[in-house]
Formats: C-alpha cells, sequence, structure tokens
C-alpha cells in the first residue's frame, strides 16, 4: 500500500509519524484486545482485564486520531478517504465512550460498546483478506482499495450488533 504513495508524502515527517503511530499502536490493540472477551479471564482475574483494557484504550485512542489524519490521504481519493475517517471516528468514540461508561459503572453498556471497538479495530484484519479478493475481481488496486475502505468495517459493525443483541438477550 506505501507503493500507491507519493514520494512526497512518504518523506513528510507528520504523515510518517501518524502513520507508525497508527500501526504500531493499533497493532498492539489488536493483539491484546481479543483477551478482553475472555469471560474465564475477566471473572478470575480483574485486575488483568483492567490493566489490559487500559493498554488498550491508551493504544486506541492516539492510534485511531492517526488514523483519521492518514485517512486524508488515502490512496483511491474521496470514497477510500471517507471509508478510512468514518472507521477512525468510529474507533475513537466507540471506545473513549466504552472508558467513560465503565469508570462510571455502567458495566452492560461498556461490554456493548467494547464490542464494537475491537470490530473496528479488526477491520485490519478484514481489510487483509478483502483487498486481495477485490483486486482479483476487480482486477484494479484503486477500485479495491476503495471497496475495501468501506468493506472492512461495517461487515463488522453489523456481526458487532448480532453479538451486542445477543448480550441483551442472554
Amino acid at each position: 500500500m506505501l507503493s500507491s504513495k507519493s514520494n512526497e508524502l512518504l518523506a513528510n515527517t507528520i504523515w510518517n509519524f501518524a502513520f507508525y503511530t497508527h500501526i504500531i499502536l493499533g497493532g498492539v490493540a489488536l493483539f491484546i484486545g481479543w483477551l478482553q472477551f475472555n469471560s474465564k479471564l475477566r471473572i478470575q482475574n480483574l485486575s488483568i482485564h483492567r490493566t489490559i483494557g487500559k493498554i488498550y484504550v491508551i493504544c486506541v485512542l492516539p492510534s485511531s486520531l492517526a488514523g483519521i489524519g492518514i485517512g486524508f490521504f488515502a490512496t483511491g481519493g474521496f470514497v477510500a478517504a471517507t471509508g478510512f475517517i468514518c472507521l477512525g471516528i468510529i474507533w475513537f468514540t466507540t471506545t473513549l465512550i466504552a472508558y467513560l461508561k465503565i469508570i462510571s459503572g455502567h458495566m452492560e453498556q461498556h461490554r456493548r460498546l467494547m464490542i464494537y471497538s475491537y470490530a473496528a479495530c479488526f477491520a485490519a484484519v478484514t481489510l487483509r483478506i478483502w483487498l486481495p479478493l477485490l483486486i482479483m475481481i476487480f482486477g484494479d488496486f484503486i477500485i479495491a482499495y476503495s471497496i475495501a475502505a468501506w468493506l472492512c468495517w461495517i461487515p463488522n459493525m453489523l456481526i458487532a450488533t448480532l453479538i451486542a443483541k445477543r448480550l441483551i438477550n442472554t
């Protein structure tokens, strides 16, 4: 994906800082976030759950903001940029509100919002699944990337909605 960027953008210190902030902290969040859904860990060792949760939030907030920033320079123009910027806003917002809900004692709202937060985080994986498939289908990187910018997170949010609704009904 970096090969599609201009040399001028790749030489920009602010863009590079945002890009590496996004991928490094986002990678940490992706790596540790799934642990938070292990009810056995949460029940048996709440302090580990809280510590991992704090690390997740500390990683997501700057990573999502950096993602919003680099989203403005997405290959594919307005369509791709809008998809990635929306994803960044959703990731930031769901995570921040989930954090505020847990510190104010609203555990169920926190749990539901964290499902959406991790679904947004997991878009990093689904992007890498969709993109090669879409390139094979359309034979064009720009078209595939513009579609993947939306397809990497919208189905994730739909699945998160189903999971969150199941939590409400149990």
